[in-house]
């Protein structure tokens, strides 16, 4: 295990696509590790709500407004009135939803775990960012909606109404995997002004790469859609695609499906992989140090035998190059063997010490 802590389809397009078809298949195929259920736990309240996010209303390709989150309230939150609570935002993969993201992790079993091993309390939040294709890629695009912004504002702003909230940054926290990770790295270069603590598990898509070649089939069959819902029953690389095109290269002047693809008539579009290259945390990270100087605490983590891990310590680097203070550690385990665990016994104790518990506690 290594562990530091340190001081204040083909080649562009397929290392993004290429990434999600390995955790995707990874999930599918290993089963997590659950940590044994703690005795004495206390269970925590579980609600099912739908959040109404103005920051995808009126997308064009038909995302509902309406989402999903799955709500998990603290054992005494009932009990105890008149008392807030920060809250933790649990972004989820690609291919996946919260319910199954709920699984993956073990919850509420490994919150309740966390809690009766020494965790302070908070609230938990899954809200659901998959759509027609997947996957949002946590990204603002006219054509999926602003899925960055109906996590760091839509959200947020719905639960502190909602629910008893410490509503400010340093009682919130970010945590997301694989795409949930790219998430998580995206959000929380960008948006340290709504959050105070930020965990990275397995960011998938951190880096961009050269494209390789033509596919002329893939063209012609992605050429032939009337719909995003034509899709359905896609190939998976070709899905993922339309995912990434939907959300990183956007047309509005290009209907049915309002995006623009890699390639056009056998032909390399330069111009949709440097919009694409734009979106790779790696290449934009420099320019949100500052931001990521401001977080009470950071910590990422990846799996020895995880496709990820090299990217993963590539961003934890680059943090170290420049003092941001910060937690990295690569485990044992690949990219969801230990994810129950980690989530248990590493990112509700980080949190519990990351985030204020009180409205008089400062930033330091």
């Amino acid at each position: 295990m290594k562990q530091f802590r340190v001081g204040k389809s083909n080649r562009l397009v397929g290392v993004f696509i290429t990434c999600l078809l390995f955790v995707t298949s990874v999930s599918a195929q290993v089963e997590t590790i659950v940590p044994e259920v703690v005795e004495n736990a206390q269970p925590v309240t579980v609600q099912r709500i739908k959040v109404y996010s103005p920051a995808i209303a009126g997308n064009l390709e038909g995302e509902s407004a309406e989402r999903n989150a799955i709500v998990f309230l603290p054992p005494s939150y009932n009990k105890s009135t008149g008392k807030r609570y920060p809250v933790v935002y649990a972004l989820h993969g690609y291919f996946i939803d919260p319910e199954i993201w709920s699984k993956e992790i073990h919850v509420p079993q490994t919150i309740e775990g966390a809690y009766a091993l020494g965790s302070q309390e908070m609230i938990v939040v899954l809200p659901d960012s998959r759509t027609v294709y997947s996957g949002s890629m946590y990204s603002n695009s006219v054509t999926t909606g602003n899925f960055e912004d109906f996590i760091a504002h839509d959200v947020v702003s719905y639960i502190d109404s909602h629910y008893r909230s410490i509503a400010k940054r340093e009682s919130r926290g970010l945590v997301g995997h694989s795409m949930g990770g790219y998430g998580a790295s995206r959000i929380g270069m960008k948006h340290a002004d709504v959050f105070g603590g930020l965990y990275i598990m397995s960011p998938c898509c951190l880096s961009a790469r050269d494209p390789g070649p033509v596919n002329l089939d893939n063209e012609k069959l992605l050429a032939a859609l009337k719909s995003p819902q034509d899709s359905d029953k896609m190939h998976f690389m070709l899905k993922a695609q339309l995912a990434v095109s939907a959300a990183w290269s956007p047309n509005p002047k290009n209907p049915p499906l309002y995006l623009d693809l890699p390639y056009k008539d056998g032909e390399l579009q330069k111009e949709v992989v440097a919009k694409w290259a734009a979106n790779a945390p790696l290449a934009f990270v420099d320019q949100y140090i500052s931001e990521l100087k401001k977080y009470r605490d950071i910590s990422i983590d990846v799996g020895d035998q995880d496709g990820l891990r090299v990217d993963t310590e590539k961003l934890h680097n680059i943090l170290d190059s420049y003092d941001v203070s910060h937690h990295f550690e690569i485990y044992k385990g690949n990219h969801t063997s230990a994810v129950a665990d980690r989530f248990q016994n590493h990112v509700m104790p980080f949190f519990s010490s990351a985030l204020c518990f009180s409205n008089t506690c400062n930033n330091e």
